[in-house]
């Protein structure tokens, strides 16, 4: 179900946001996002692109907050750098949240459109990497 944005929804996207507005220089880094654990915390990152398919930030952004001791993750966004605001995720990070977190809330959308949806509505008819998992005996 989609959801308007609450105040710690604009603030994530306001932290994330920022750390693209200064964090974010050159081709190798063009991508922040910003997370918030189910205690409270934020978490934030940027992209490492590489032509041979770097991490993009919301990837980042999980190893992040695993070293900061954040195994829940409640709501993510991306901000593209250069003021490009609100990034959807990527196919493949669509599928990686979906798989770590699944019930995620993800930010999505621009303008007067931004809104929180959960991840799952991002992949209809997904693939869910542990419901083709062998029962360990």
């Amino acid at each position: 179900m989609t959801a308007p944005l609450d105040p710690l929804d604009h603030a994530l996207v306001q932290a994330a946001a920022e750390v693209a507005r200064t964090r974010c220089r050159g081709d190798e880094h063009t991508m922040a996002a910003a997370a918030r654990a189910r205690d409270g915390r934020v978490v934030t990152a940027v992209n490492a692109y590489h032509f041979t398919g770097g991490p993009c930030a919301e990837l980042v952004v999980i190893g992040a907050a695993a070293a900061q001791g954040a195994y829940e993750l409640d709501t993510i966004v991306a901000v593209g750098d250069r003021d490009r605001g609100v990034v959807p995720p990527c196919g493949r990070c669509r599928q990686v949240l979906l798989d770590y977190f699944p019930g995620l809330r993800v930010i999505v959308g621009a303008g007067d459109r931004v809104r929180a949806v959960p991840v799952a509505e991002l992949l209809p008819e997904s693939y869910v990497w542990a419901d083709h998992q062998l029962d360990a005996e």
